[in-house]
């Protein structure tokens, strides 16, 4: 056997046994996956990119065998692991011009991203996109998607198969709340305590139901976010779950503690955690002066990018009953009791850089504030209130 292939088998090795009760149960969740969440349909090409590494590479093969039986036509590609700051594999990014109807990236952490796409953005009806899947899926909306980056057979198997219409019940619920909202207050046990601005912003449901060209999100499914409106957050966020950071997700045990002004972290305090976190932004401030220096980043934005890795880009709340914080934050940001904040680009394009970086936020107490100066409970000490659980 050649050293490339030793070195494949060496990455699959401690794979699942195909041949145990679990792989039963991933079989099953697989096929929830493609013919619940996804839906897909006869003769629809599912493009499925993954990484040669054993839990992500055991969940693709069984999505590669639930897409053939729901009659599916997909094609299944393996690249190497793309941390936070790294580029897609060419072979990679030119699949996306076969113009497949379902996408699914099962990467061990990123999927990559797009070199030409941050070189020179997208145009479609006036926005920007800076990665292909993005301009298919939310432009041009000719392909759907789900995405599980740093997911496991274990966690797969466990929080795919849940009650999605309830699910989707709670995520609606919450995204009428937020959508009213004017602003929202964040406080919690570990010292976060936090406003940020909602004027003309729309919330999101990952709710589990990808059905329908254009939509996508992450498996495990269960949350409601929204973007802050650009320059007003302010106040402390004590990130005291997990976090991410370039190279991977981190179960944090010296909380993290961020004075945000005007929309940015502009301080960031704590132990090792912090350091790790410090240096991932710092790292995409200095990339993106270097990336348009180098002709990666459109002439003039480099400054924008670099100052966008330190933007409050996403509030979003946990909503998945089988999800916990595991350290994985695919995970993490789903379970009940929580609320994360992400660092970096936000969800409405207009705030560009070059990472988002959630951190995951304990027992939080959130209130809608609306524009008649009236307010309304959505979380409290980590509950979410009544109404919302119908």
């Amino acid at each position: 056997m050649d050293k490339k292939l030793s070195k494949f088998a060496e990455l699959r090795t401690g794979s699942v046994d195909y041949n145990s009760e679990q792989f039963k149960e991933l079989l099953k969740a697989a096929q929830i996956a493609i013919e619940v969440s996804l839906k897909v349909q006869k003769g629809e090409q599912v493009l499925i990119i993954s990484n040669p590494r054993p839990d992500v590479a055991a969940i693709a093969e069984a999505l590669y065998d639930a897409s053939l039986d729901a009659g599916g036509r997909p094609v299944l590609l393996f690249q190497p692991v793309k941390p936070q700051l790294d580029f897609a594999e060419p072979a990679v990014i030119a699949a996306f011009n076969a113009m497949p109807e379902v996408v699914i990236s099962l990467s061990d952490e990123k999927l990559g991203k797009d070199p030409a796409g941050i070189a020179s953005p997208y145009q479609y009806n006036g926005a920007e996109y800076d990665h292909i899947l993005h301009l298919n899926m939310y432009g041009e909306k000719n392909c759907r998607s789900f995405w599980s980056p740093s997911t496991t057979v274990e966690s797969f198997i466990r929080t795919v198969p849940i009650d999605y219409a309830v699910l989707q019940r709670r995520c609606a619920a919450i995204k009428e709340v937020l959508d009213k909202a004017v602003e929202v207050h964040v406080s919690a046990p570990g010292g976060t305590d936090i406003v940020i601005g909602l004027r003309n912003r729309k919330a999101k449901s990952d709710d589990g139901n990808f059905s329908a060209p254009g939509s996508g999100g992450n498996l495990p499914a269960g949350e409601t976010f929204i973007s802050p409106e650009n320059g007003t957050a302010r106040g402390r966020i004590c990130f005291d779950g997990s976090i991410s950071v370039n190279e991977g997700d981190l179960i944090i045990n010296t909380p993290i503690e961020c004075i945000v002004k005007d929309g940015f972290a502009q301080e960031i305090h704590g132990g090792e955690e912090a350091t790790r976190l410090l240096r991932t932004i710092e790292a995409a401030e200095q990339n993106a002066r270097e990336f348009e220096r180098d002709g990666k980043l459109p002439s003039g934005s480099g400054e924008p990018y670099a100052r966008n890795a330190r933007n409050i880009g996403e509030l979003g709340i946990g909503l998945n009953p089988a999800a916990r914080i595991t350290g994985r934050m695919l995970e993490d940001e789903k379970a009940f009791r929580t609320c994360h904040f992400a660092i970096g680009k936000n969800y409405d394009e207009d705030a560009p850089s070059l990472i988002h970086l959630d951190g995951l936020v304990k027992n939080p107490t959130i209130t809608a504030i609306f524009d008649d100066g009236t307010m309304q409970f959505i979380e409290k000490d980590g509950e979410l209130d009544g109404s919302l659980l119908s």
